[in-house]
């Protein structure tokens, strides 16, 4: 039995105590969310020249502020795989789906930097992110323990079709993630290369007849995404399952909020190129800025769950089609290990590695 199935019985105070006890574990999720940007804002101060010179003591202290930030939308992934069970309350759901949203947290954090820039509001940013969590884990504790949500234990109505069309689309759009990705690997031999790359790719996917039909798509994915993650977070699920819907919920994020970067701030607003400078924080870069450091967690976890979420559709469809289930899961193993070695060199890269 975990964590979050432990104190629900109830009998006098004590019963009380332990219900009220067990409702606050359920937002774990949302605390490891709260504590993302603080844990950025640690290690900026540890590598920060400002404090002096880096003992390898602030090195240690760095990194483990990096690995935790990083750690905290798989955090979220590891309570909504605890928190799945067959039949939940209003409650449950609620918290589940708060799980959910909390691996989304890098790219929701990027999306909250941007947004406010973009309507000029003088807020800070991680003011508006602690009230913005805060007001969900109220909405969340304001659920029924005993009402159960209509529907939420039946069995879905057939969605075939939209997961057929989800997995089309995402087989196009993978030609233009492959080459975007390929480019990224190629800041390795040094920018000029991921630049003469990128022109000849821009050439196509920048046309006036591709990209609106890739922006397009892309919007689509999301808008599919989101309602096959609805549907499926409320209903029983294997710990497969449970990373596939993670791992679109963070993609659908992540690229509404690449969209809004890219198409909206950097090109429609502040007519910049979004350029290996850009991509990178140039010039002072992704580790040394207070700002961009975000964006290394943001970026890694995209590429690691781009190729982790096109293993976990592929693994499906090979069961699907007769392939033996420990087959199909060693290769859907294989393709997360594979994702984060791409994640680490990219993000390399973007940092300064070259060989």
């Amino acid at each position: 039995m975990s964590a979050f199935e432990q104190g629900r019985v109830r009998s006098g105070d004590n019963g009380l105590t332990n219900t009220a006890a067990e409702r606050l574990r359920w937002l774990i999720p949302a605390a490891g969310a709260i504590a993302y940007p603080f844990l950025l804002d640690a290690f900026h101060l540890a590598v920060s020249p400002a404090a002096g010179p880096v003992s390898f003591g602030r090195l240690i202290l760095a990194a483990l502020c990096l690995l935790a930030a990083t750690a905290a939308p798989l955090l979220g992934l590891a309570c909504a795989y605890w928190m799945t069970k067959a039949e939940p309350s209003s409650f449950e759901l609620r918290a589940r789906r708060l799980a959910y949203l909390s691996i989304a947290a890098p790219p929701l954090f990027v999306l909250t930097g941007v947004g406010l820039g973009l309507l000029h509001i003088p807020v800070s940013d991680e003011l508006v992110w602690v009230a913005g969590w805060l007001a969900a884990c109220l909405y969340v504790l304001l659920g029924d323990e005993q009402e159960r949500p209509a529907g939420s234990a039946a069995i879905a109505p057939s969605i075939a079709k939209w997961r057929v069309t989800h997995g089309v689309a995402a087989a196009v759009i993978l030609l233009y993630v492959a080459f975007h990705l390929t480019n990224h690997l190629l800041g390795w031999l040094g920018p000029e290369v991921h630049a003469a790359v990128m022109k000849i790719g821009r050439t196509v996917y920048r046309s006036s007849l591709v990209e609106p039909i890739l922006v397009g798509l892309m919007l689509f994915q999301v808008a599919v995404g989101v309602r096959l993650a609805w549907r499926w977070s409320s209903l029983p699920a294997d710990a497969y399952r449970v990373f596939q819907i993670g791992s679109g919920i963070y993609l659908a994020a992540f690229i509404l909020t690449h969209l809004n970067s890219a198409l909206v701030s950097a090109r429609a607003v502040h007519h910049i190129d979004t350029n290996w400078a850009w991509a990178s924080g140039a010039p002072t870069g992704l580790i040394h800025d207070a700002w961009s450091i975000r964006l290394v967690p943001h970026y890694a976890l995209g590429v690691f769950f781009v190729l982790a979420h096109l293993a976990s559709g592929l693994r499906g469809v090979l069961i699907a089609h007769g392939v033996a289930t420990t087959v199909a899961n060693r290769i859907w193993a294989t393709g997360l290990a594979a994702g984060g070695l791409v994640a680490i060199a990219i993000m390399s890269g973007l940092c300064g590695a070259r060989i």
